[in-house]
């Protein structure tokens, strides 16, 4: 909604980016603080939800940012994590957001890229098989650190970052076994929700729902339509949660500045009730 874009949490927002196009710190890992109340990707999250796109001002400064860092122009504030190789984690975080908005940068493709190629060595069985990803991630990758113990954060193929980089890119058979895989992972991470996406939430009204709805529109940017056929049952889910108006409301308990509020104000249950039918049936819409 074009209301979204003009209200005043997009208004907040736009305020607060600096000069080079960025928030100060980019991971939401790096945590804010009052003189840093949102990092660069979270930013550049919650835009995008309230409808911005590559072509608004505020989105061209940010993507113009992310290319300087990928090509080493400019680098982020965050301090170094030592769990991760750090230039093979910022350069897929930077990459996934960048498609996350566009498909067109060469930069951003290149990582994703390589992604596809550790998932297709991975994967080429037709399942599975986590020898072969460590020796493709190795040779591919060439992290600094020698041990899977060192790199045990990127020695995962279920988690945000890649799912979201992958879209799109990987090829249609490999892209099943994949899916399969990361719907049945009881470890997947995606940003709040943890768990087989097979297994849905226990209460519509929920944050745990909410963060599962945030996990399946990862999945809705696969264009494969194995995989949205996959998820037709939450499309089910959905439907039988949906009010006798036909609206759906996920009550007020959702409010978690990131995925909603949409609306100014949640100060009436409509306002509510509008955002969470506005976000659900865009996924029904993707699903379908």
């Amino acid at each position: 909604m074009s209301e979204y874009k003009n209200g005043k949490w997009a208004s907040q927002i736009l305020d607060m980016q600096k000069d080079d196009g960025s928030w100060g710190y980019f991971h939401s890992l790096s945590m804010p603080t009052s003189k840093q109340p949102i990092t660069t990707e979270q930013a550049v999250g919650r835009l995008r939800r309230l409808g911005f796109t590559k072509d608004d001002a505020v989105i061209k400064r940010a993507l113009s940012y992310m290319r300087d860092c990928l090509t080493g122009t400019e680098e982020i504030p965050d301090r170094p994590e030592k769990r991760v190789d750090w230039g093979i984690f910022t350069d897929l975080l930077l990459a996934t957001w960048i498609r996350r908005f566009t498909d067109d940068d060469i930069l951003a493709n290149s990582v994703a890229k390589k992604w596809k190629s550790v998932v297709n060595a991975a994967f080429l069985y037709g399942e599975y098989d986590p020898d072969e990803y460590i020796t493709a991630f190795y040779d591919i990758m060439k992290p600094k650190y020698g041990t899977v113990k060192r790199t045990k954060e990127l020695m995962r193929l279920d988690y945000y970052y890649p799912v979201s980089v992958l879209a799109g890119e990987i090829d249609g058979s490999i892209e099943k076994v994949y899916f399969d895989h990361v719907m049945d992972s009881k470890t997947g991470y995606y940003y709040g929700f943890v768990g087989a996406l097979s297994q849905l939430p226990s209460s519509f009204c929920s944050k745990e729902a909410s963060r599962y709805l945030s996990a399946v529109e990862l999945y809705c940017e696969h264009p494969n339509r194995y995989c949205k056929d996959k998820l037709r049952f939450v499309v089910d889910w959905l439907n039988s949660n949906k009010n006798k108006d036909g609206k759906w409301d996920m009550g007020a308990v959702v409010k978690d500045g990131t995925c909603f509020p949409l609306s100014d104000s949640w100060r009436t249950v409509e306002s509510r009730k509008s955002d969470c039918t506005y976000r659900i049936e865009k996924i029904i819409s993707s699903l379908e």
